[in-house]
């Protein structure tokens, strides 16, 4: 039986981008997928997402991004797809709240560029969004849409491009650990040296029976429409993207022209995904919980996931990603 350099069950946009990487690198890569390709599940699925620089509580996201800009970049020069476009990305919150002032901090010190606007000035400045004065906000110039299904769609034709071997409709049944990792699926068997999991949602079926128990969470997002009062004067040219929790109460809301529809989330309890090797075989690795902002860092994921099964010198601090952090509730 052929022994593949690395197996990728999960062909959503993170295993994809780790595929692609993989393949780039020379690596002889499988990349496995249980859904008929395109399909609907899981938290790739659809139209668009929001793209920012943008994050009042994270900033090791804004530097992971600004890698993912430039990645992001060069995979549509290499596919001749438009992923994105610039629209700007309003931050909303009261003057002074943690959420303004961490993004504002994290932009600074990353030298993205922003303005900050008072109520009077938003409105001036986008008319159709109503808020009092007493709302602030943060305009990421670099924020905006990324085209899901067209980045997905590319990391996978360069992927195949490249000599990587993708198969879907294959559903995986067991995995048996070893210094060749042996994958069994509902149509066959596969062998490689390397096994990464990025199953999205189904990880807390998955991982178990390889010992990793992760806290994750399953968030359903409600999408909801508004109709233009004018067709056409709020396209992704005119209107930007925005999130904020303040003018939502107890929930944050993210908006963006109307390009999507519902779906479900995985999340963990931090809002932090795992990138890391399982603790005791380290042939396998897994990434997980990237749900509500894993799509726009799936370039810079794909490289980390790519380094550590060719066990290169990360660039990256994955402190913020070990599966270690949940030892308080984890079985491990």
């Amino acid at each position: 039986m052929k022994v593949y350099d690395s197996i990728v069950v999960g062909a959503g946009i993170e295993g994809s981008s780790t595929a692609y990487n993989l393949v780039k690198n020379g690596q002889r890569t499988l990349l496995l997928e249980q859904f008929p390709l395109p399909h609907s599940r899981g938290s790739s699925h659809g139209q668009s997402r929001i793209f920012r620089m943008a994050y009042g509580d994270a900033d090791y996201y804004t530097e992971m991004m600004k890698e993912a800009y430039r990645l992001w970049e060069k995979l549509e020069n290499e596919s001749r797809t438009t992923i994105y476009t610039k629209t700007g990305l309003l931050v909303l919150g009261k003057a002074g709240d943690e959420l303004i002032d961490g993004t504002v901090q994290a932009l600074r010190k990353h030298s993205v560029p922003f303005t900050t606007l008072n109520g009077k000035a938003m409105r001036l400045k986008y008319p159709m969004l109503a808020y009092s004065d007493d709302v602030s906000g943060v305009d990421d110039h670099s924020g905006g849409v990324l085209f899901a299904d067209k980045a997905l769609a590319a990391f996978q034709g360069e992927f195949m491009k490249h000599g990587g071997v993708l198969r879907d409709k294959e559903s995986l049944v067991d995995v048996f650990p070893g210094d060749i990792v042996t994958v069994k699926t509902n149509k066959g068997s596969y062998r490689g040296r390397n096994l990464v999991l990025a199953v999205g949602p189904w990880a807390t079926k998955i991982l178990p029976p390889l010992g990793i128990h992760l806290p994750l969470k399953v968030l359903r997002i409600s999408v909801f429409y508004w109709k233009e009062k004018i067709a056409g004067t709020y396209g992704a040219d005119e209107f930007p993207t925005f999130l904020g929790g303040y003018a939502s109460g107890n929930f944050d809301v993210y908006g963006l022209p109307s390009l999507e529809y519902p779906g479900l989330y995985k999340n963990t309890p931090d809002h932090d995904f795992v990138l890391d090797r399982h603790p005791a075989r380290r042939n396998i690795i897994i990434g997980a919980g990237f749900s509500g902002h894993g799509f726009k860092l799936s370039p810079v994921v794909g490289i980390v996931l790519a380094e550590l099964v060719m066990r290169k010198t990360l660039f990256y601090n994955l402190s913020h990603f070990r599966i270690d952090r949940f030892n308080k509730s984890s079985k491990l």
